[in-house]
C-alpha cells in the first residue's frame, strides 16, 4: 500500500494537469507541480496561501466545469469538489484549445467574407521553385499596388520581428507532416499602420509524401483583434487610469506573500475629491484623476500602484522597511500636494492621506489590506493629508467611529429612509419608459450620509439583507398605490442579497398579496455581484424570471468575462456601463465596444440601457450606435418616489432638449 501511495503521489506530480486541495476557506493545502507552474508560485510556498486570490475567479464552492481567464493571457477550465471537509480543484490549461477554436471561428468568417466581399488574399508557395505568387487583393491589403514584385524575404521584413520565429516554426511543421496550418500575424505596412491578418493554409504533397507546393488565405482581423485586445486589458487594468486595478494588486501582493516575501503596501485616498466632480463636473474630475495617476505613477518607476476604485490607491513595496515606505509614502504626499492645478479650475491644491502597513511570511493580502485601511482611515481621522503607519490600537479607534449601522438601523425602525425615482428615457421620442429606484439616509442626522457612505457599510454585515426587503416592499407599495401599468420601477439587488436562498420566495410572495403583474417589477444585479454569486444569481434570476420579472444585469462592461456570463444568466437586459458612455462622441473604442454590446443584446433579445447620458451630444452618437433607452442627468434627476407616484402619466417631457444639466449621474449613486 505504502508503495501504491508513492506511486500516486508520483503520477499526481508528473501530470500536466493541476490539482490541489484547499481547506473550506480556500487554503492550498496541497499542489501538484503543474499548478504550481499555473500559479507561479514554488509548490512549498504555495501552501498555506488563498487559492482563489492567487488564481481570481476560481469557485469557492462546489462547482462544475468553469473557464477562467488569468494573466499571459491563458485560459483554464477549472472544477471544484469536496473531499471530505475540504475542497479539490483540478486545472485544466485549455489555452491551446480556445486558441484553435478562435482561430476556427475566424477561419470561417473570413471565407464568408470573401465570397461575399472577395476581399480575401490568397498566396500560393511552389516549393520546388521557391518562389510565391500573391492575389492583387492581398497585395492591396499589404499595403502594395497589384503586380508588386514582392517575395517572402519582403514579407519577413514587414511581419513583427516577435511574430516571424512562429510563422516560420508553423511553415516548418506543415511541410515535415504535410498538414493544414493556421496563424495569426501583426505586419507593420510601409505607410506605417499596423495590421492584423489571420492566415490559413495547406501543403499539397505528391505520391512520395514530398511537399509540392502551399496555399493559403490572409485576411485583414486588424479591428476584432483590436476588441479582443481591449476585453483581455480591462482585466486587470482601471480604464481611466490605465493603472492597474484590484484585483491585479491582489494577485501581485498574494504573490509576493507566497513567496516569503517581505515589505510594506500603502494605500492612498485623494482628500475631498468628491469637491472636484461636485464644482466642475466629471469631465474635469476624470481628467485631474488621470493626471495625477500619471503623476504617482511617474514618483515610483516600476513599482506597482493600482487603482483600486474612486479616489483611492494602493502601493506594493516589496522588501521596504517601515522608514523607507514612510519616506515614499511622504514623497508622494508632496506630488500631489505640489501638482499645479490653477489652470484646470479645480480648488488650488489637493492632498492624500495614506495608511502605510508592513507585511511579512504568514500574512494574507487581506489582512495586509485590512490593516492599511485602518491606517489609512486613522490618517483621516488625525485631519488628512498625512501618513500614518498601522498599530494595533487602529482596529479598536475605528470600531468607535464607525456609527454608520446604528444609524442605517434606527433609519430602517423610524422611516429615514428614502427612495427617489430616476427616469430610463427612450432616446427617440422622449418617453419615460421605468424608473430606477435610489435609496436616500434621511434621518435629519449629522453628517450627511450618502449612498456611498452607507451601502458599502451595510453590505460587509447581514443589515443589507433588511435594507433590500425594505426597498422591495416600498416599490411594490408604490405600484398598488399608482396601478397605471406604464408605471415600472427596477430595484437594485445586493451581492449578498443573492445568496439569501429566501428572497425568491419573499419577491414573489409580495407581489402575489400585493396583486401587482409581475413585469412592472425589474431586478438590477450589479455585473460584479452576479460574477462573484454567479450560482446564486442564476438561480434568484431563473425564479424571477419564470414568473415574468425582468432581470437586468448592471453596469455590463465593468468587468472582464461580460460576454461569457450573458450564456450562464437568464437576464431580460443589460446597462451598459457608464465609463463606456461619458466619452461616447469622442472616444472610438467607446463607440466600438458600445456598438458591440447592442448588436449582442439585440441578438440575445435583451433590452439595454445607456448609464451616465449627461449631454445632448451624447443622445444623438448612442442613436447612431442602435441605444434606444438611456438614464441620466441629461434625461432626468432623481425625484422622490411620491412624486413619481403622483404624477400624471405625462407624454414626451423635454427631457432631450439641449438644456444644460449637473453633470453627476444619480445612477452612480
Amino acid at each position: 500500500m505504502t508503495r501504491v501511495t508513492s506511486y500516486c503521489r508520483t503520477v499526481l506530480d508528473r501530470a500536466g494537469v493541476g490539482y490541489a486541495v484547499t481547506d473550506s476557506r480556500g487554503n492550498l493545502l496541497w499542489c501538484n507541480r503543474a499548478l504550481g507552474a499555473v500559479l507561479g508560485v514554488p509548490v512549498e510556498q504555495a501552501y498555506g496561501r488563498s487559492l482563489p486570490a492567487l488564481l481570481p475567479g476560481v469557485p469557492e464552492v462546489p462547482a462544475p466545469v468553469r473557464e477562467v481567464l488569468v494573466p499571459g493571457p491563458k485560459w483554464l477550465e477549472v472544477r471544484c469538489s469536496r473531499l471530505g471537509d475540504d475542497l479539490m480543484y483540478e486545472v485544466v490549461d485549455v489555452s491551446a484549445w480556445r486558441d484553435r477554436e478562435l482561430t476556427v471561428t475566424q477561419e470561417a468568417d473570413a471565407l464568408r467574407r470573401a465570397q461575399a466581399l472577395g476581399r480575401m488574399g490568397t498566396w500560393e508557395w511552389s516549393i520546388r521553385e521557391d518562389r510565391v505568387i500573391w492575389s492583387d487583393t492581398l497585395l492591396e491589403m499589404f499595403g502594395f499596388s497589384a503586380g508588386t514584385a514582392f517575395d517572402f524575404e519582403l514579407y519577413s521584413q514587414l511581419v513583427h520581428p516577435d511574430d516571424l520565429p512562429m510563422i516560420e516554426e508553423t511553415l516548418d511543421a506543415a511541410l515535415k507532416t504535410g498538414s493544414v496550418f493556421t496563424y495569426t500575424h501583426r505586419m507593420l505596412r510601409p505607410d506605417g499602420k499596423e495590421r492584423v491578418f489571420e492566415c490559413f493554409g495547406e501543403v499539397v504533397v505528391g505520391d512520395d509524401g514530398t511537399p509540392l507546393r502551399a496555399l493559403g488565405t490572409a485576411h485583414d482581423v486588424t479591428q476584432s483583434s483590436r476588441v479582443h485586445d481591449e476585453l483581455v486589458r480591462m482585466a486587470e487594468q482601471d480604464p481611466l487610469t490605465g493603472l492597474p486595478n484590484r484585483r491585479a494588486l491582489t494577485r501581485a501582493l498574494e504573490q509576493e506573500l507566497a513567496n516569503n516575501g517581505s515589505g510594506a503596501l500603502l494605500v492612498l485616498d485623494l482628500d475631498n475629491f468628491k469637491d472636484v466632480n461636485d464644482l466642475r463636473g466629471h469631465a474635469v474630475g476624470d481628467r485631474v484623476m488621470r493626471m495625477l495617476a500619471s503623476a504617482l505613477q511617474s514618483r515610483l518607476g516600476d513599482r506597482l500602484i493600482a487603482r483600486l476604485g474612486g479616489d483611492e490607491f494602493a502601493v506594493v513595496l516589496p522588501g521596504a522597511s517601515p522608514k523607507d515606505a514612510s519616506e515614499v509614502a511622504d514623497g508622494l504626499r508632496d506630488a500631489v500636494a505640489g501638482f499645479p492645478l490653477a489652470g484646470i479650475g479645480t480648488p488650488a491644491r489637493i492632498t492624500v492621506s495614506t495608511g502605510l502597513a508592513e507585511f511579512g511570511p504568514g500574512d494574507s493580502w487581506e489582512l495586509v489590506l485590512a490593516n492599511a485601511d485602518l491606517a489609512l482611515y486613522a490618517s483621516k481621522a488625525a485631519g488628512r493629508d498625512r501618513v500614518t503607519v498601522y498599530e494595533p490600537n487602529h482596529y479598536a479607534d475605528t470600531v468607535k467611529r464607525v456609527s454608520v449601522l446604528d444609524r442605517l438601523r434606527a433609519a430602517l425602525a423610524g422611516n429615514g429612509l428614502a427612495l427617489y425615482g430616476m427616469p430610463m428615457v427612450e432616446l427617440t421620442t422622449g418617453q419615460v419608459l421605468g424608473h430606477e429606484l435610489l435609496l436616500r439616509l434621511e434621518d435629519q442626522q449629522e453628517p450627511y450620509l450618502g449612498p456611498a457612505d452607507f451601502l458599502p457599510v451595510a453590505e460587509r454585515s447581514n443589515l443589507i439583507l433588511e435594507v433590500d426587503r425594505w426597498v422591495l416592499t416600498t416599490a411594490i407599495d408604490a405600484l398598488v398605490a399608482q396601478p397605471d401599468p406604464r408605471l415600472r420601477f427596477n430595484v437594485n439587488v445586493s451581492g449578498r442579497t443573492l445568496e439569501d436562498p429566501d428572497f425568491g420566495n419573499f419577491v414573489l410572495d409580495k407581489l402575489g398579496s400585493a396583486g401587482v403583474a409581475p413585469g412592472r417589477l425589474g431586478l438590477e444585479i450589479t455585473e460584479t455581484a452576479a460574477v462573484t454569486n454567479l450560482d446564486a444569481a442564476v438561480t434568484l434570476a431563473t425564479q424571477l424570471r419564470s414568473f415574468g420579472c425582468r432581470i437586468t444585469l448592471d453596469d455590463f462592461g465593468s468587468g472582464f468575462g461580460s460576454f461569457v456570463h450573458l450564456k450562464h444568466l437568464p437576464i431580460t437586459g443589460i446597462k451598459i456601463d457608464g465609463e463606456f458612455v461619458k466619452g461616447i462622441e469622442t472616444n472610438d473604442a467607446d463607440a466600438v465596444l458600445v456598438s458591440g454590446i447592442v448588436q449582442i443584446a439585440n441578438g440575445l433579445g435583451l433590452s439595454a440601457v445607456a448609464e451616465w447620458v449627461e449631454r445632448p451630444s451624447q443622445v444623438d452618437a448612442l442613436k447612431r450606435l442602435g441605444v434606444r433607452v438611456g438614464q441620466g442627468f441629461h434625461l432626468g434627476k432623481p425625484i422622490p418616489l411620491r412624486d413619481v407616484v403622483s404624477a400624471e402619466r405625462m407624454p414626451p417631457n423635454g427631457a432631450l432638449s439641449s438644456q444644460v444639466v449637473g453633470a453627476e449621474d444619480g445612477a452612480r449613486s
